[in-house]
């Protein structure tokens, strides 16, 4: 985990990349608890009897499960010791280049691409691409818009 002192730390960092997160495992039971969560029980998420004869031989997580990571993913990617809070105000541009299969691990990497001081703090944009172990191409590339507060 990368750990900076100060949100102003950030700040000399737009353009590059800034941590990276560990892996999380995507298994049937998070996809399912996802699927009732959001009332999304589509086959090709939560049936893999049926899955196995589709179009990615077994089941796959959520597009929105897979975006959904990005806290837990940036918890263990980075953290600002005088932050005291942080809020996501929304998101730019989101694509799921690829599927992430059950079973997939997949890691973010995250790219400071603009930070902004704000009163209490910083908004910063940052893009999060997230890689599946065994992939070359990313399932899911986001701009986020977080707000840290000191």
């Amino acid at each position: 985990m990368k750990r900076f002192a100060k949100l102003t730390d950030l700040q000399a960092l737009i353009g590059q990349d800034i941590a990276t997160s560990d892996w999380i495992t995507i298994d049937q039971r998070r996809i399912d608890l996802f699927a009732e969560a959001t009332g999304d029980h589509q086959w090709i998420h939560v049936d893999p009897a049926r899955a196995a004869g589709g179009p990615f031989g077994t089941t796959v997580a959520h597009g929105f499960l897979t975006l959904s990571l990005l806290p837990e993913m940036s918890a263990t990617a980075f953290t600002v010791d005088e932050a005291k809070m942080g809020v996501n105000y929304g998101l730019n541009r989101v694509r799921f280049p690829s599927p992430v299969p059950v079973g997939s691990r997949v890691r973010g990497h995250f790219k400071l691409l603009s930070y902004e001081v704000i009163d209490g703090g910083a908004q910063m944009v940052i893009e999060a691409t997230m890689e599946r172990k065994g992939s070359g191409k990313p399932v899911c590339v986001a701009e986020s818009i977080v707000r840290r507060h000191a």
